[in-house]
This record gives C-alpha cells, structure tokens and sequence, in this order.
C-alpha cells in the first residue's frame, strides 16, 4: 500500500504521461507489465499507484524508493531502457520528476 510520509531518506517520484484516449489502455498495459514484472523487484522500490484521468488523456504515476539513487539505478537498466522506448512510443509526452514530501495531511 502507497502510504505518503515525510519520512528522510524516502525519494518520491511523480510522473505523468500525455496520451490519447487511443493509445491509453495499450499504455496503461505497458506501465502495468512494467510494474508486474521488473521495478517492483528492484533494490530501492517501496510502492507505487497508477492513475488515469477520465478523459483517457493522461496517466499519473507516483511512486516511492528507499533512496534517489535506486530510482536512477533502475532507469539506467536496459530492461528499463528497452521498455522506456516502447512507452514513449504511447505517449506525446512523460516526464518523471522526484520530489521531496513537504506536508501530509489526514
């Protein structure tokens, strides 16, 4: 479970991804297998959620790694690599941001 702290040392990443309705569910799929099958098992990864707007135009993706370092690891993989081409194929755009958690609120 996703759970949102302030917590040191935990890196957040946000990314969101510009696509069409077209091309959603085929992206959608990708980050699925993505997840499923590789950064999940990675050295580093706490959580992550996939969301999708209603209008089937955007996919957000938030997720959590032990450090800065771990995510980086992960994109530098060719496994990650070779799935990163094809996702972007999906989209007009993504981009991937970290951020550190200022606040939470319950």
């Amino acid at each position: 479970m996703t759970t949102i702290t302030k917590a040191p040392g935990c890196q957040t990443v946000i990314a969101t991804f510009d696509t069409s309705p077209f091309n959603c569910r085929d992206l959608l799929e990708a980050l699925l297998s993505a997840y499923e099958e590789f950064v999940s098992k990675q050295p580093g990864f706490i959580s992550a959620a996939l969301h999708v707007n209603d209008a089937q135009t955007r996919i957000a993706n938030y997720s959590q790694w032990r450090r800065r370092e771990d995510y980086q690891a992960m994109l530098r993989t060719d496994e990650m690599r070779k799935r990163n081409r094809v996702i972007n194929e999906m989209c007009k755009s993504f981009e991937p941001v970290m951020y550190d958690v200022a606040a939470t609120f319950d």
